[in-house]
């Protein structure tokens, strides 16, 4: 059996993105933060993702030469849509991407990197939600990533089918935004695996279900 692991940058109020999904703080993570991110992304056998944040990455990362490109690249994906197979073909950045990729300085190689074409091959997940985290769960091998968006993984989180949380807290305070949590109707319990510090202060806190 594979776990799951919920793998989201959040600012210390709680939030996932700006209430427009704003992403820009993000990307200001320092080179230590960088490098434990792109490890983590390592090490899974398949990302899966919300059908919004398929469609920014499957824009992004097959022209990118970041740190993080190949794993995102190589790694099998699934995407939970309703669309079926259309979702594949549905590529394309939100202005909330493009406006983060723009403040900092971010740009592409204009050519296909390897692993490019995995994007187009990703496994559509339809059905129910439970249902198909079951499903990708029964194979072996390292744990499945997902990566979001907040409406994705606040459904993982609502729906118990998280087994670890890898939460990358920045030193950001949003005010309002996208949380992950607001749909929990009773308490629940995490217990804290490890914790780690980076220079510019962003925190990697590590938490499975106590």
């Amino acid at each position: 059996m594979r776990e799951l692991i919920l793998k989201m940058s959040m600012s210390l109020d709680g939030f996932v993105g700006g209430p427009k999904g704003e992403i820009e703080w993000v990307f200001s993570g320092d080179q230590e933060a960088i490098a434990w991110s792109v490890e983590t992304v390592e090490n899974a056998s398949l990302h899966i993702m919300g059908s919004r944040t398929f469609k920014d990455m499957a824009a992004f990362w097959p022209t990118s030469t970041q740190a993080f490109a190949p794993p995102m690249n190589l790694i099998p994906k699934a995407v939970f849509s309703r669309r079926g197979q259309a979702i594949l073909k549905a590529a394309g950045a939100t202005r909330a991407l493009e406006d983060a990729q723009t403040d900092a300085g971010i740009s592409h190689s204009g050519q296909l990197q390897p692993g490019a074409q995995s994007w187009s091959e990703a496994y559509v997940a339809s059905g129910d939600l439970a249902d198909e985290i079951a499903k990708l769960k029964a194979g072996d091998g390292k744990p499945i990533l997902a990566h979001g968006g907040a409406a994705f993984a606040r459904s993982l989180v609502a729906e118990a089918l998280v087994d670890q949380y890898v939460l990358l807290v920045h030193p950001v305070v949003l005010g309002r935004g996208l949380p992950i949590f607001s749909e929990i109707t009773a308490q629940r319990r995490l217990k804290l695996v490890s914790s780690k510090t980076f220079p510019g202060g962003a925190v990697a806190q590590i938490y499975r279900p106590a």
